[in-house]
């Protein structure tokens, strides 16, 4: 479960925050003191930060040039102020993402999915049950024994992972292939499914994609 750490002055709307973040799969942890924001990160170690620029005691644009010294953890800002300059300025010190309030939820969850679907597909290496999913070189690996998938079976098992304990929908999978620039229908979408099932299978991971019928499917 993804660790998102919601640095927000205003009570309601962190609260507000929290719920939904925690409705939606994540394990959100709120801060209300500012005047240790980056020992509380260190502490904590979220796998994304939501940052209002705004803050009482340090101005969030402060906070993140201090952790651009040391991390390059996700940063999405956050702020009621509707101007270009503090977009511009947020995005020149790092952050990954900027939203306004009042936000949209569905589209700040959105903007939060894609910045963990990049990460897996820019990053090198990640680790699911044990096993080491290579992304540059297409492979996962118990150690002994090393799959390789095809690009399309790699984007399927990375929205899977991104994804992972939620239902995704067929929908979904063809939509995120769209997007990578890889045309596939339905009936090559089960063929990719099938045979990411088969290599997973001949690592001891047999079930691991489940079908939930009517719904779709979901990496456990």
């Amino acid at each position: 479960m993804k660790k998102i750490l919601i640095i927000e002055d205003d009570e309601a709307i962190r609260s507000e925050l929290q719920k939904l973040l925690t409705n939606s799969g994540y394990e959100a942890q709120i801060t209300d003191t500012f005047s240790n924001v980056k020992e509380q990160i260190e502490k904590i170690k979220p796998d994304l930060i939501l940052l209002d620029i705004n803050l009482p005691e340090l101005n969030g644009e402060v906070i993140l040039k201090e952790i651009r010294k040391e991390s390059d953890i996700p940063v999405v800002m956050v702020t009621s102020r509707t101007s270009e300059v503090d977009e511009v300025l947020s995005m020149s010190y790092g952050a990954d993402d900027f939203i306004t309030k009042p936000y949209n939820p569905t589209v700040l969850l959105l903007r939060i999915q894609n910045i963990f679907k990049r990460m897996i597909r820019t990053g090198e290496r990640q680790m699911y049950n044990g096993l080491e999913v290579n992304f540059s070189k297409s492979t996962i690996s118990d150690g002994q024994t090393e799959i390789r998938l095809t690009k399309n079976e790699m984007i399927v098992f990375s929205f899977l992972l991104t994804n992972r304990g939620k239902i995704v929908t067929r929908d979904d999978l063809m939509t995120d292939l769209w997007n990578n620039d890889e045309y596939i229908n339905d009936n090559a979408l089960t063929v990719n499914i099938s045979r990411l099932r088969n290599k997973l299978a001949e690592i001891g991971y047999e079930g691991a994609i489940e079908t939930r019928k009517g719904q779709g499917y979901i990496l456990l």
